[in-house]
Order: structure tokens, then sequence, then C-alpha cells
């Protein structure tokens, strides 16, 4: 559901967003609130996030909760991934308190019934149209299902990850992920 029913420009959005008390998305001048999460969104988030956390101690990657807001600046899109990870020096966008990440490396999206047409659709679009992104992962909440988009040197490959004992090799990050680590305490 839009958030102010008038268009907002990308400057507007900004301040408003400074002083908003819940997170908004920026989607072509539409301003969506972001809605509460399932129990089960929130553990697969929190076992992405704590298994990279720890995969990841020592390299110049570094996973980013939900907190961190992305730019797509072709778009005119900001959003809030459920998981991001940025590999090498940040760069965020200048004169603003929270911070705005330019360059992700790795986004995951954990689906939800609200947001998947946007996540499978134009939000897919506009982040894979970064150039600094090498991976987008869509994780399933209901079964071990990952719809796992990545970089290669001829575009962009999709591979559907599915079953519990099964494996997404995160080449951009040095790192494998299993499964049973995103699932894990959800679908066993």
């Amino acid at each position: 559901m839009s958030a102010n029913p008038q268009p907002m420009t990308e400057t507007d959005y900004l301040a408003f967003e400074r002083n908003a008390e819940i997170k908004h998305e920026f989607i072509d001048g539409e301003v969506y609130a972001m809605a509460g999460a399932s129990q089960a969104h929130i553990d697969i988030t929190g076992n992405i996030f704590g298994t990279l956390f720890g995969k990841l101690a020592g390299s110049p990657c570094r996973p980013q909760t939900s907190d961190l807001r992305v730019r797509i600046a072709e778009a005119g899109y900001y959003a809030y991934p459920d998981v991001t990870v940025v590999c090498g020096e940040r760069q965020l966008l200048e004169g603003e308190a929270a911070a705005v990440l330019l360059n992700p490396t790795v986004i995951f999206e954990v689906l939800s019934p609200g947001t998947e047409s946007r996540d499978r659709g134009p939000k897919s679009r506009d982040y894979r149209a970064l150039p600094s992104l090498q991976a987008y992962l869509l994780v399933a909440q209901a079964e071990a299902h990952v719809e796992f988009y990545r970089r290669a040197g001829d575009g962009w490959h999709v591979t559907d990850v599915v079953g519990i004992g099964a494996a997404i090799e995160l080449a951009a990050l040095g790192v494998t992920l299993t499964m049973s680590e995103i699932y894990s305490g959800v679908i066993e």
C-alpha cells in the first residue's frame, strides 16, 4: 500500500524518510510502508545474516541487515533488502544521516505474499541493473527453495536451488551457503 497517494520526488522521499517512524521503500515516485514480517521470514533472514557474518569474518565482504537502504539510481528506486553484502569499500549516498548504499555485491530477499510480485518483477530487474551486483537471491518461506541469480560474462543466469540438502556457491563472496543453514529452525 502506498503511504502517500501523491507522487514524490527522490528529494521529497529522502526528507520524508528522515522523519518517518517506520521504513518505506520508494518506487517510481510512490512511497510504500514496510510491513511487519512473519516469524519464518525473521528466522530465515537471521539465519542468512548470521551464517554470512561468521563465514565472511576477516574478508573484505560484510553482510548488512535490512536497516541498510540501497539506492538504484537509474530507476530512482530505494529499497531495504532483507540481507545485503557489500565487498570492499562501501559507497554511500552523501548528505544522508541514515546510510544509503550504492554498491551492493549480493542481495537476499525473503519472499512474502505482499512483496513477492515486486521482488520478482521490477525490483529484481532494477537490482540486476546495478553494476556492482553479482548475485540476487529470492528465498521462499514455506519450502526449501531459492532462486539464485548470478552475474556471468554473458548476462544473468538463474538456478533453482531446491531441497534442504542443497547448497549455493556464492563465488562473489568465496563462500558456500547451505540450505540447511538458511532454513535452520524453519524447515528441517
